[in-house]
């Protein structure tokens, strides 16, 4: 499946492979895998937590389709954000303002997003600080997890931006080192989103709480690069609507409900915003090892 002569040292994506129950066999009928399809979750949290989270879903959605994927995730979101310019990952789990580059950058096209979800970006504080509002932090070094988090970085940044709020940002990898620096006092607040908030250990949550919610956008797409064939992009979509109804504890797992199908005209929210990358940040091309086959 992989060859071991093509590891290159220094390669970032971390792969849970060598489990069998991953890898099965395609039926004769349908059209034949060359290569494991890898399932790019955005690194929003520690690669742990992801895998906890993200794995047992995607092992179903392996099973159910009768088609061989692999979870799979980088270091950090700059990272992330090489393998979508490459088009490595056949299907991703990627935050809003990604899927409007990469789908004009890399030809990814969505399918599917979470039901009944707007995305909103938090600002965060410990629970016995003196911070309300977003004019407390005026000043103020305030922790997000990379300047392209759409959700914890992007609109709450805009927001304190066209509220006169100075503020110096302090980029931290993940929300979970968001979380866990504003919780350990060596930031005063810090970006994030609702769902990763609610996902993120008790031990920490429970010394935070929520000071701002932004404005709701078009949440996360799962997308698919050009090279999948549409019959796979399908089964993939209707069995995971299907685990969504059958399995829904599997979607909890993820911090959501449900999904809904989707088209590329969803995320004109999030286009009608004209990011500029001087703002963002976002990293369009590197020299990262993304996938060895």
């Amino acid at each position: 499946m992989f060859s071991s002569s093509r590891l290159r040292k220094g390669s970032t994506l971390l792969l849970i492979l060598g489990l069998g129950i991953l890898c099965i066999p395609v039926k004769a009928d349908e059209t034949v895998q060359e290569k494991t399809y890898l399932f790019g979750i955005v690194p929003q949290q520690s690669a742990s937590r992801l895998v906890k989270m993200w794995f047992p879903f995607i092992n179903q959605l392996s099973l159910e389709t009768g088609l061989k994927i692999s979870f799979a995730t980088t270091k950090d979101i700059p990272t992330f954000e090489v393998c979508l310019a490459d088009g490595a990952f056949e299907f991703s789990y990627m935050n809003p303002y990604h899927y409007t580059v990469f789908n004009e950058l890399s030809g990814y096209q969505a399918f599917a997003h979470q039901a009944d979800k707007k995305l909103k970006g938090v600002i965060v504080s410990k629970k016995d600080s003196s911070y309300n509002t977003l004019e407390d932090l005026d000043g103020k070094n305030i922790a997000f997890p990379s300047p392209a988090a759409f959700g914890a970085s992007v609109l709450p940044q805009a927001e304190m931006r066209q509220k006169g709020i100075r503020f110096n940002p302090h980029y931290v990898k993940s929300h979970d080192s968001v979380y866990r620096s504003v919780a350990g006092g060596f930031h005063p607040a810090g970006g994030g989103v609702g769902r990763t908030f609610n996902a993120t250990a008790s031990d920490v949550k429970e010394d935070l709480r929520i000071i701002y919610k932004t404005k709701g956008y078009t949440p996360h797409a799962f997308a698919t690069a050009p090279h999948v064939p549409a019959e796979h992009v399908l089964k993939v979509q209707n069995t995971m609507m299907k685990i969504a109804k059958e399995n829904p504890e599997l979607v909890k797992a993820i911090g959501m409900s449900g999904f809904k199908k989707a088209q590329n005209t969803d995320w004109d929210d999030v286009r009608a915003l004209n990011l500029k990358n001087d703002v963002t940040g976002i990293i369009r091309e590197g020299q990262i090892v993304c996938r060895l086959n």
